[in-house]
């Protein structure tokens, strides 16, 4: 009987496996086969457009990859998102918990929280440039600045959701206020958190290839703006589809790393059943957190 059901799980393991990573595959693959007859199809060979097509771009795509040509440009792009996500996560949670914690700074950041939240993060490019010069500092600015709204954002809504009750046991129990923030608070706003960062990594992607065209020469986006410049539209091509291959393959990362698992815990010998577990608002909110 073990052997059977070891057997079982496995294959159900490996189906699972099989469906997370063939269907986005062959969604892929099918985006870029009705891209490619669309060109192959509808667009005159004489125009530049034909130029676009991935049946001309994945033979460079694999050229540039094997001769190292593009690694080193993946290699900085991500080490941008990276930093740059790190500074808007270390900014934004705070900010978020005193956002939601505390009513008069939530009714006096609010305003002006709205007003920058409202400006793109490109706009900010002459003030990063003016301040941090060029290279990778300004294009850090860029992303934070641009991600750093949805971790607070989510942040503060999960302080906001917090029951109240919980404060006041741990406070009357003698909790310390690193204490009640590591059992209680961090506990109640993580899985708002993590979908705050995860959102967080998806608009510092979208922002990073535009500042990479703003006085590096490294990254995806100077690499695009490269090729275009010697009108290789090909190796445009390549890269395009390197970034979005990269984005699927980071949220795919993001929503692994930041997705909360919950470990049932129970004593030896002691059998619990669910609706025990789930009587009563108490073990509700418990169950919640």
């Amino acid at each position: 009987m073990t052997v059977g059901r070891s057997t079982t799980g496995s294959r159900g393991t490996v189906a699972k496996l099989a469906l997370a990573i063939g269907v986005p595959i062959a969604g892929v693959a099918a985006f870029l086969l009705l891209w490619l007859i669309w060109i192959e199809l509808f667009v005159d060979p004489d125009l530049f457009l034909a130029d676009w097509s991935p049946r001309l771009a994945l033979p460079v795509l694999g050229d540039l990859l094997s001769n190292g040509d593009l690694n080193r440009h993946i290699t900085a792009s991500v080490k941008r998102i990276v930093v740059g996500l790190v500074i808007a996560t270390a900014i934004g949670i705070p900010l978020g918990m005193a956002l939601g914690g505390f009513r008069i700074f939530n009714l006096g950041f609010s305003p002006v929280g709205a007003f920058l939240r409202m400006v793109s993060p490109l706009s900010w490019t002459p003030l990063a440039i003016i301040l941090f010069g060029v290279g990778d500092s300004p294009v850090y600015f860029l992303i934070a600045i641009g991600a750093v709204w949805p971790i607070t954002i989510s942040a503060a809504a999960g302080v906001s959701a917090l029951d109240r009750n919980w404060l006041m046991l741990s406070r009357s129990l003698g909790a310390t206020r690193l204490e009640m923030l590591r059992t209680v608070v961090w506990p109640g706003i993580r899985n708002e958190v993590l979908t705050g960062v995860r959102l967080g990594m998806t608009t510092a992607w979208i922002i990073l290839v535009p500042a990479e065209m703003l006085g590096v020469d490294s990254g995806l986006g100077f690499f695009i703006l490269d090729a275009r410049d010697r009108f290789n539209y090909e190796e445009v091509v390549a890269a395009i589809i390197v970034i979005g291959l990269i984005g699927i393959i980071l949220d795919r990362i993001a929503h692994y790393l930041l997705t909360p698992r919950r470990r049932e815990r129970t004593r030896p010998g002691v059998q619990t059943s669910a609706p025990q577990m789930q009587a009563g608002p108490v073990a509700r909110q418990q169950y919640r957190i």
